[in-house]
């Protein structure tokens, strides 16, 4: 079971939105298995961050259009799962220090 909660969290997506978004309305962003479903996002961001979640919205992220030369390519699509904390839990992994 250990092994599936570290498969389903792939990495933080750090950019300026996904901070403004965790500074203002408590929500982190995270990539996600592209075959993970709500409930095993919310079980896995629950027990390795010991947080409360309170929603969890999923969206995939179609791979861009590259060139390298005159050859063409295009990137793997990638989920995205955006989850929303419950009042007064945070996640320190996400905070800045000033």
């Amino acid at each position: 079971m250990q092994d599936k909660i570290f498969n389903v969290i792939k990495r933080p997506v750090i950019s300026e939105k996904s901070t403004a978004l965790a500074e203002v309305a408590n929500r982190y962003v995270f990539e996600v298995d592209s075959t993970a479903t709500k409930p095993e996002i919310k079980t896995a961001v629950e027990q390795l961050f010991k947080v409360k979640v309170k929603a969890v919205n999923t969206l995939v992220m179609h791979g861009k259009n590259k060139r390298s030369g005159r050859f063409e390519y295009k990137r793997s699509n990638w989920k995205k799962a955006i989850i929303t904390l419950a009042a007064g839990q945070k996640i320190e992994l996400f905070q800045v220090k000033q």
